[in-house]
């Protein structure tokens, strides 16, 4: 397999967009091609993510995508895979680079879902859970991880205030991030103060339904050896599944398919989890980015949110954790939220992000779920 490269990225701002999802998709493809140093018509091959363009009456949206960027004639397919739908894009990219197949690939994510009335947007999120068992029986997103964090409690003893302290240091991190749909820190009191969403999670501890599009040039070295920015280097692409409903699921505390996926993706790239630098992990509850951390194995079963609290996983700590500000404040636009995490990694070994750089960019790894875990998507990253 050739080294495969993510040769430029670019991100919109997250919360509500005016434009059509296709019309920003355009934009920030066009932005991640300008900064590979890239024209369209060196892309063989475009992967779209865009789980619920049905929500703009659209669907087949590669080919429009592609008509917008000058290049009717080249492949699209449109890859959906829940909240995962961008990385299980950006897998596909990678494999047909390094294998060969294409010497540059696409992979564009967007979602709008603002135009919706919050019954409507909270229906479609639903069905990306098991619909017949799961949300026609009144078990939502938060309920069902509401569970999970019940679960969590029950068995390590995870306190309230270790949710809290995902959620503010997310928030300090989305502070400092232009791209951010919440640009604003929160005191551990007004998450406290919040109202209870699905006990024991709160508002502050749930994601924002978020419009978003970001995009990811993917190259081999040997076809553009000189791109206009530097490079992440795709040490490790993995994906795994599991059972889709968590009551089917032989424990609550964590997530089979960050696991497997994980364990997939140390392997390839030859490293150990203590060896990554920074993470962007999946954050869509706060409970969410704590079981991660102890699927990923960087810190023990039940121990994330001491470690959390204790300031490890803050910008300036040991494992500077989603520097982005996560899903958690960055937002969450579904089928944009994979790629824009590699766009941070991206703008992060590249010294753009400012305010929020964290110190050291040897390697990173980017965690995202579709579902209650249903499906995961692995990536770790390096430099040439």
């Amino acid at each position: 397999m050739r080294e495969t490269w993510v040769a430029g990225a670019a991100t919109n701002r997250f919360g509500k967009m005016a434009e059509s999802g296709r019309e920003a998709g355009a934009r920030v493809a066009l932005a991640a091609l300008d900064r590979a140093g890239l024209r369209p018509q060196d892309i063989g091959v475009t992967f779209v993510a865009n789980a619920f363009g049905i929500a703009e009456r659209q669907a087949h949206v590669g080919p429009l995508l592609n008509s917008a960027l000058g290049i009717p004639e080249v492949p699209s397919c449109t890859i959906e895979s829940a909240c995962s739908s961008s990385s299980a894009a950006l897998h596909e990219a990678f494999v047909h680079v390094a294998a060969g197949f294409e010497e540059a690939a696409l992979v564009v994510g967007f979602e709008k879902l603002s135009h919706l009335d919050t019954l409507a947007a909270t229906s479609y999120f639903a069905v990306g859970a098991d619909y017949p068992f799961e949300a026609h029986n009144g078990a939502t997103f938060p309920g069902l991880y509401a569970t999970i964090a019940s679960a969590h409690a029950r068995r390590y003893g995870t306190r309230t205030e270790e949710l809290g302290a995902v959620a503010v240091k997310n928030h300090a991190n989305a502070a400092r991030n232009p791209h951010a749909h919440f640009q604003k820190e929160i005191s551990y009191e007004t998450y406290l103060n919040s109202p209870m969403i699905a006990s024991p999670l709160r508002l502050y501890d749930c994601c924002p339904f978020s419009d978003g599009a970001a995009a990811l040039v993917v190259t081999a070295r040997e076809t553009f050896p000189s791109p206009a920015s530097e490079p992440l280097v795709i040490r490790a692409s993995a994906r795994a599944g599991s059972l889709g409903d968590i009551h089917d699921r032989s424990s609550m505390t964590s997530l089979p398919a960050a696991r497997l996926a994980a364990e997939k993706a140390y392997r390839a790239a030859g490293v150990r989890p203590g060896q990554i630098d920074f993470a962007e992990v999946h954050d869509c509850f706060t409970i969410a980015e704590l079981v991660a951390l102890e699927d990923l194995g960087f810190f023990p079963a039940g121990e994330a949110g001491r470690a959390t609290r204790e300031g490890l996983t803050a910008r300036d700590g040991q494992l500077p954790v989603n520097p982005s500000g996560g899903l958690k404040a960055k937002g969450h636009p579904v089928s944009a939220t994979g790629a824009s995490q590699v766009a941070e990694i991206f703008e992060q070994f590249n010294h753009h992000a400012g305010a929020r750089q964290v110190p050291k960019t040897e390697l990173a790894l980017a965690h995202n779920v579709g579902a209650t875990g249903s499906s995961c998507s692995v990536h770790i990253f390096g430099h040439r």
